[in-house]
């Protein structure tokens, strides 16, 4: 898999950056990370597909077949937005 050549950081007020996790940029470079997964992919044998799950609330958001589209799907769809 390849990693997208672009980032999105949220940075708050205090000081946090949020952000979909991506080695475009060395984040321990801003010093010690502190991370949180916001959703978990598991396969799902009954249905035989991913499942891209909240680790929030358990949810599903998304499942398929192939394992690299449940990843894209994070990129796509988790990236911080630009305002809050």
């Amino acid at each position: 898999m390849s990693e997208p050549s672009t980032a999105s950081l949220r940075l708050s007020p205090d000081g946090r950056i949020d952000c979909l996790y991506t080695e475009a940029i060395d984040l321990r470079a801003l010093g010690r990370l502190e991370v949180v997964r916001a959703t978990e992919i598991v396969f799902d044998p009954e249905s035989q597909c991913w499942e891209v799950r909240s680790f929030a609330f358990g949810g599903l958001l998304f499942s398929d077949p192939s394992r690299e589209a449940c990843l894209r799907w994070e990129r796509e769809n988790l990236q911080p937005s630009s305002t809050p």
